[in-house]
């Protein structure tokens, strides 16, 4: 009779076992949810900061054609911007009048600035005449907080920076 009192408290001490397994088992699962959570949360982050990025070359490039089809005010200095990040309003609606090569520039970097401050985050530019005369050499530089960023930039947080450089001549 031992025997088989035996055998039914072996029994009964391994009733549970099977439900600690499938907790353990949920853990582990939950876990490696979290994980990749975290991991497409942070792709997602720098895919956006990589798109931003992708705007700022465009954007230069953009500045950078229209000097070429303005060499005369290229030339002359006529796209040289201070540090700005708000957009300047042009005297001249040059898409409706026509403009000399001044006129152009200046509408050039209206419509240019307008579209850097619509598409970065908390953005700031500056066009600087590097050489003058003929050729002229201009660098572009395009500042912009990245939404990743933004925790940081009330303590002086981080600034992403472009900057092209092209040389214009007639």
């Amino acid at each position: 009779m031992r025997r088989h009192s035996n055998s039914v408290s072996v029994q009964s001490l391994q009733q549970g076992f099977s439900m600690l397994e499938i907790l353990i088992t949920l853990v582990i699962i939950a876990v490696a949810m979290l994980g990749t959570a975290g991991l497409q949360l942070n792709a997602l982050r720098l895919n956006k900061g990589s798109q931003f990025r992708t705007q700022a070359i465009f954007m230069a490039s953009d500045m950078a054609e229209r000097m070429e089809a303005n060499k005369a005010a290229a030339v002359a200095g006529g796209y040289a911007l201070a540090l700005s990040s708000a957009s300047s309003v042009a005297a001249t609606d040059c898409s409706v009048a026509a403009c000399d090569a001044t006129k152009l520039a200046a509408w050039d970097n209206s419509q240019w600035g307008q579209s850097v401050i619509g598409l970065l985050p908390q953005a700031s530019w500056s066009i600087t005449q590097t050489t003058a005369g003929n050729p002229s050499t201009y660098s572009i530089v395009i500042n912009w907080i990245d939404r990743s960023d933004v925790k940081t930039v009330n303590s002086g947080g981080i600034v992403d920076t472009y900057t092209a450089t092209r040389t214009i001549g007639n």
